[in-house]
């Protein structure tokens, strides 16, 4: 099972830092991908990190947004700056087997998902 959380509210400009817990099985030898689904939209991959640590980014996050993960914790993690109201979302986190640039191939399980909304 996986949980996102940390989503909220923030002013553009801001930052915040989703978390993804898994819980039932280890992901340490997974990838794990983070995705987005704006109102009215398709949900789009936006990062993915391999089980070794190798990361990617879709260019409209790229240098604002960073995904990396704790093993030890069972857990991934996406810090996010300088949000603009465009990320306003909602952000899964999922397993799969290997990324495929940001996108994550094969995928397992997706977490419910956190909202974010940047906003003034």
């Amino acid at each position: 099972q996986l949980v996102e959380s940390g989503g909220g509210l923030v002013q553009p400009g801001g930052s915040l830092t989703l978390t993804c817990a898994a819980s039932g099985s280890s992901i340490n030898l997974d990838a794990i991908g983070w995705f987005r689904q704006a109102p009215g939209k398709e949900r789009e991959p936006i990062s993915c990190i391999t089980r070794t640590a190798t990361t990617d980014y879709v260019d409209s996050v790229q240098g604002r947004f960073t995904i990396s993960r704790d093993n030890s914790k069972n857990a991934a993690y996406l810090q996010m700056d300088g949000l603009k109201a465009e990320d306003t979302a909602v952000y899964f986190c999922a397993t799969g087997v290997a990324c495929s640039g940001a996108a994550l191939s094969l995928i397992y399980h997706f977490g419910q998902g956190t909202q974010v909304t940047v906003s003034s």
